[in-house]
């Protein structure tokens, strides 16, 4: 499953490329990318898992970008 989600308050591309190379180490994660241009993140995962990898890429998130929300 492929899914995307609006990322609030991300203030820059560094944080943003951080933050795509956690979520991608992630188990479970098959793709991800953030876009500091979008505002915007996209996680690949299976089915069955997705909502364990989602919520540990908000606490990656999280811990990069304080001030940075996802919108699920």
């Amino acid at each position: 499953m492929k899914r995307k989600y609006k990322l609030v308050d991300l203030d820059c591309a560094h944080c943003a490329a951080k933050m795509e190379e956690a979520v991608r180490k992630i188990e479970g994660v098959k793709d991800a990318s953030v876009s500091f241009m979008t505002q915007k993140m996209m996680i690949e995962a299976d089915d069955e898992i997705f909502e364990k990898v989602l919520s540990e890429a908000v606490k990656c998130i999280s811990k990069i970008e304080p001030d940075c929300k996802v919108i699920l």
